[in-house]
């Protein structure tokens, strides 16, 4: 990898991460004349200790820089943001000061310059200015450290996802199309055991039933209107079944995305809104609002909120007492190590989304009127990667047998948004996004099946059959049921279209394979559905 493209990627995942932190330090370094006067200090005092320092090379092995990356990692890092300033600072004069001792001292210098660069908001902008004016002997050291740092954490990922406690393991199996992950049971699993349980990241309630206001928009529960909370001045209409509910989803998305509250925690410094900037934000939320009504997708919803969410999740490490665990309602996160919602999703399997032209923007001024510069990160290009994992992955959360009142769909069939549900999309509720469950693989006959037995939208993922240690999990992403009337060959033909259609597969699961024997007099043959 190099070092241009490990910046890239330690900026893709530092800057969601570091979102209030950056908020915070812009705001200082508008505001505050004594923060913006150390700051010049700082930089000065750097561009003369560069003029005089050595820039005699120091011999140091990739196993000490290695040893040395291990305890910076170890370290405990500021949680606040005026911590986190005095910190940086602090790193940045202490590299300063060692860089100036000579070869022996380059090693301590890099790793101060790294420490700094742990908590700054905008890894690329600060590596720019490392380069010219880090010598180069120190600079190539952070950069080393940079990419055994990434690496690291790429190749780690599944030592601690999922967790031990939820009886699966991610496994790889080389085929001929290449790598294939697949979920296996780590232990033995009898016929009808829970096999684990997940909540969502992000939930989007069907068109028609969040117009109705008979469901949670939350936990997707069916709510009397009785006891349903809702607010005169949400422009989306939400409902809630409870107090809990609607916190929550305050917390996790809706208030970055839907009010003209406060994005962001009371610790994050902010400029205090203006009549004009809270009308310029209502304006933004409308039209979004309405883009979401015109579309009648959940799509585009999922997105919003997985992206104000992967903020607000970021943005809680930040706050002071943060221990790193999670309460129940959070996704399946991983065990022993820090890994955020981008380092899920960047795994995740993806078909190609083909976006109109003003979704981006739209979200974008939801987001940049919220919170300043947040429009910048959603591009056409990450908002069309966004909905191509989000559709590839997506569950339809169905409740009993599911819905039968949902009116026929009048796109054309190619067009009609697929959810995993062995169901079929007609008959659910709402949608929701997971990060175990999206590890699942299809099969027409599958090991294990999705229930929401809760009544809400935490999965359920139920043995099907008795499961061996290292067996496949499988569920079916259609509805694989041979409907009264269907011939084999109907029925094999209607859940490889529908397979194609949402998820631009050919199905070569052992019933297909079995079953095009049959129909071939023993010769196995599979039609590709992909192109129809």
């Amino acid at each position: 990898m190099s070092s241009r493209t490990t910046t890239v990627v330690v900026a893709g995942a530092a800057v969601a991460g570091l979102v209030a932190y950056a908020v915070y330090f812009d705001y200082k370094r508008r505001n505050d004349a004594e923060f913006r006067k150390k700051l010049r200090k700082e930089k000065k005092r750097v561009d003369r200790s560069i003029a005089s320092s050595s820039t005699e090379p120091s011999v140091v092995s990739v196993d000490s820089l290695r040893e040395a990356l291990e305890r910076v990692k170890k370290e405990e890092v500021p949680i606040t943001p005026a911590e986190r300033e005095n910190y940086f600072m602090s790193q940045v004069a202490m590299g300063e000061q060692l860089a100036l001792q000579g070869p022996d001292f380059q090693l301590p210098a890099a790793l101060s310059f790294y420490r700094a660069l742990r908590v700054y908001p905008s890894p690329v902008e600060l590596m720019v200015i490392y380069e010219k004016t880090v010598p180069e002997p120190i600079f190539k050291m952070v950069i080393q450290m940079t990419n055994l740092d990434v690496t690291a954490k790429v190749q780690g990922y599944y030592n601690y996802f999922p967790p031990k406690s939820t009886g699966v393991e991610i496994r790889t199996e080389d085929t001929p199309e290449g790598p294939r992950k697949y979920v296996a049971v780590i232990k033995d699993f009898k016929k009808g055991d829970l096999i684990y349980k997940e909540h969502p990241i992000v939930t989007a309630l069907d068109a028609d039933i969040q117009s109705a206001g008979t469901h949670c928009s939350h936990c997707l529960r069916l709510i009397e209107s009785s006891i349903s909370i809702k607010s005169p001045s949400d422009p989306l209409s939400s409902t809630y079944c409870s107090k809990a509910c609607q916190l929550l989803s305050k917390s996790q998305s809706h208030n970055l995305l839907f009010t003209t509250e406060r994005p962001l925690p009371a610790e994050i410094p902010m400029d205090p809104p203006t009549p004009e900037t809270l009308e310029e934000r209502r304006k933004a939320q409308a039209a979004f609002v309405a883009y979401l009504q015109k579309e009648g997708k959940a799509g585009p919803l999922l997105v919003a909120r997985f992206v104000a969410r992967q903020i607000a999740f970021e943005t809680l490490k930040l706050m002071p007492g943060y221990t790193g665990k999670h309460d129940e309602q959070h996704f399946t996160d991983s065990e022993g190590e820090e890994y955020m919602l981008a380092d899920h999703m960047e795994r995740l399997r993806y078909i190609e989304a083909d976006l109109p032209q003003e979704e981006a923007p739209l979200l974008a001024k939801v987001l940049g009127s919220a919170v300043a510069d947040l429009d910048k990160f959603m591009t056409d290009e990450h908002m069309a990667q966004l909905r191509g994992k989000i559709a590839y992955n997506a569950y339809g959360v169905c409740f009993g047998g599911g819905r039968d009142d949902k009116a026929a769909p009048t796109q054309r069939p190619e067009d009609v948004e697929k959810t995993r549900t062995p169901y079929g999309t007609s008959r659910q509720t709402g949608s929701a996004f997971y990060t175990l469950s999206s590890y699942l693989t299809h099969s027409c006959r599958p090991s294990a099946h999705p229930s929401f037995s809760s009544g809400t939208a935490q999965i359920h993922i139920i043995a099907d059959q008795d499961l061996k240690k290292g067996d496949e999990v499988t569920v079916a992403f259609v509805d694989v049921t041979q409907h009264k009337g269907e011939s084999d060959v109907e029925c094999r033909r209607r859940r490889r279209i529908e397979l194609a259609r949402g998820w631009k597969f050919a199905c070569t699961c052992q019933r297909c394979s079995e079953e095009a024997k049959t129909e071939s007099n023993g010769v196995a043959t599979q039609k590709d559905e992909t192109n129809l």
